[in-house]
């Protein structure tokens, strides 16, 4: 398992930072966020450092997405949230701050409670022939 010493969530991987601990085996933590964007906010990573979704090896992310609804149902139940939003950014330009691949639960509890994903409707943008041929160009490198 490689591990990047300059990287926090490695750090709490190997034990060096505190933090509390929501579920672990020998692939994955879940552990509760620091910085709370609602109630329950909880991070599943990989053990292993992968830095995101491009790196993310199929194994890990068959462990990783494996124990998601084991997560997200244990939040439920605890915490009763009315709607839980799953992030994963990838990147800079897409708010990527910790460059080990992560998963936020974001319980949600109503429209008031801190986290608001919003963006704009650009299909207007696309015609049926643009959203056809995007998807042949991404369909030919899977």
């Amino acid at each position: 398992m490689k591990h990047d010493d300059n990287c926090i969530f490695c750090k709490i991987v190997t034990g060096d930072i505190p933090a509390s601990i929501v579920y672990e085996d020998d692939d994955v933590i879940a552990f509760t966020d620091i910085g709370q964007v609602t109630k329950g906010h909880t991070l599943l990573i990989p053990k292993d450092h992968q830095p995101d979704i491009y790196d993310l090896q199929p194994e890990t992310a068959a462990k990783l997405f494996g124990m998601a609804p084991k997560i997200a149902n244990a939040i439920k139940s605890a915490l009763s949230p009315a709607g839980m939003n799953l992030v994963n950014n990838n990147g800079k330009a897409a708010s990527q701050s910790v460059f080990h691949f992560h998963l936020h639960f974001i319980p949600r509890y109503g429209s008031s409670d801190g986290f608001q994903p919003t963006w704009e409707d650009n299909s207007s943008s696309y015609s049926a022939e643009d959203l056809k041929n995007m998807a042949e160009s991404i369909s030919k490198r899977i």
